[in-house]
């Protein structure tokens, strides 16, 4: 039972809910950079919510089945096609044995999931399924040629629903929650009010380790450099250059700039969507 890998596109890479709790030992979470689709995708084809998925970053990935199975595609609007026809997202899709299943570049966001009926069945390391970019920890990215196996992590049967009622990432400006701090006072009063009212837009070095964003630069209060101290999903970091960087899954466990503010863990899905020349900005809150 697996799935063959004609195209990968960009980017795909195999991802599940990731290794929570080993910071303590250099390992960061990562996982699935919008969970919330990941989830969505596994509840669809009947699997437990951390079911290993395929992450798909600007679209690309061609496959064909090798079996009789339910697929299911959400996150970045796509258009999905099953041996040329186009099919719906955000719903179960029965595919066949030697169905060839296409993903097309997103119009809107950037990682679609692709969960299949009993997860992706690759080997865990740590506990976890998912690729680290950064460690290297877990299955490489996928490659053309690859066959991934089909597992057998089903949590029930298929849901009732044709189509589930979610909304479709946006093209639009971004907006995210950020808690102040831990070192927001390493920052002047007009970097801080910079910091939550200006737009910056996502560059194309940015990646799953974390956001790059471009705008006003962010004045430090302080000199000197702090010792390296842990990070977190949704971290914003401020390097010397003035430009913050928010973090995503597979962020370093630790870092020596000065964190201005951490994006409430609920808005991390969104911040995961955000496509380079897309604009962002932070809204603080208590």
């Amino acid at each position: 039972m697996k799935l063959e890998v004609l195209r990968p596109g960009p980017l795909t890479t195999v991802q599940d809910l990731g290794r929570p709790g080993l910071g303590a030992l250099g390992v960061s979470r990562s996982g699935a950079a919008d969970e919330r689709s990941l989830k969505l995708a596994n509840r669809l084809v009947g699997n437990h919510e951390g079911a290993a998925c395929l992450e798909v970053t600007f679209g690309g990935l061609a496959l064909k089945a090798r079996l009789a199975t339910w697929i299911a595609v959400t996150g970045a609007v796509c258009s999905l096609r099953r041996n040329g026809r186009a099919e719906g997202m955000n719903a179960h899709l029965r595919v066949e044995a030697g169905d060839e299943i296409v993903l097309d570049p997103p119009s809107a966001g950037l990682r679609s999931y692709l969960a299949v009926r009993g997860g992706i069945g690759v080997a865990p390391e740590l506990g976890s399924r998912s690729t680290d970019l950064l460690s290297g920890i877990g299955p490489p990215a996928v490659a053309a040629g690859d066959l991934l196996p089909v597992g057998r992590d089903i949590a029930g049967p298929l849901p009732a629903i044709d189509v589930a009622p979610v909304a479709a990432p946006s093209r639009a400006p971004l907006t995210v929650r950020v808690r102040l701090g831990p070192r927001a006072d390493w920052f002047t009063p007009d970097a801080l009010r910079t910091f939550t009212e200006a737009e910056y837009v996502v560059t194309p070095h940015s990646n799953r380790v974390g956001v790059r964003l471009d705008g006003p630069p962010l004045a430090r209060a302080r000199t000197g450099e702090l010792v390296s101290e842990g990070m977190v999903p949704g971290a914003v970091q401020v390097p010397p250059s003035g430009k913050p960087v928010l973090f995503l899954a597979d962020h370093p466990v630790t870092g020596g700039y000065p964190v201005i503010g951490v994006v409430l863990a609920r808005d991390l899905p969104v911040a995961g969507q955000a496509a380079p020349g897309q604009a962002v900005s932070f809204r603080a809150v208590s």
